[in-house]
């Protein structure tokens, strides 16, 4: 198994990286190292924090947690910063402006989400207390209508048939 120096780790992950964004498989081919060594790399490098897309060479392709990412890190950055980020990504301001709005408004329907639900649960409890006090009512009509056949069955085998309501 073969031991990578840290700089040259960080060298390959660079070219997965914006604004070159090169596949796994093209860096593998290029650098002769295993394409399941550069996923690893990979993956170790997003929990640590940097942007690595997976997808596309694109940043409309990448996935929304590394759009996510672009956004939190470019946060705290004056203009200037924010500008040297983007070029230094390959991003334009206008689409992390973007994805920041589209987290912003993500947070807003999940708040509008949560009121419908609640609306719906109160709903539902009110539509299932009706439908609770109709089956107590049919159940005591029930049970009234089952006791009046059995009077009438017992007065019957006690008094006999009544003709006279032939």
């Amino acid at each position: 198994m073969k031991h990578y120096s840290a700089e040259r780790k960080e060298a390959v992950l660079r070219k997965l990286a914006p604004p070159m964004n090169l596949t796994v498989p093209e860096v593998a081919e290029a650098e002769g190292i295993s394409t399941a060594t550069l996923y690893n790399w990979r993956k170790q490098a997003r929990e640590r924090g940097q942007v690595l897309p997976s997808r596309g060479s694109t940043p409309e392709g990448w996935s929304s947690e590394e759009k996510f990412r672009v956004v939190l890190e470019t946060a705290p950055m004056t203009e200037a910063e924010f500008s040297a980020y983007c070029r230094e990504k390959g991003l334009y301001p206008e689409q992390v402006e973007a994805w920041r709005q589209a987290c912003m408004e993500a947070n807003a329907n999940a708040a509008e989400q949560d009121k419908r639900s609640r609306q719906e649960r109160k709903a539902e409890h009110k539509r299932m207390k009706k439908l609770e006090r109709e089956l107590r009512r049919k159940d005591k009509a029930l049970a009234e209508t089952a006791a009046l056949l059995t009077l009438s069955k017992k007065a019957e085998a006690i008094w006999g048939r009544n003709d006279e309501d032939d």
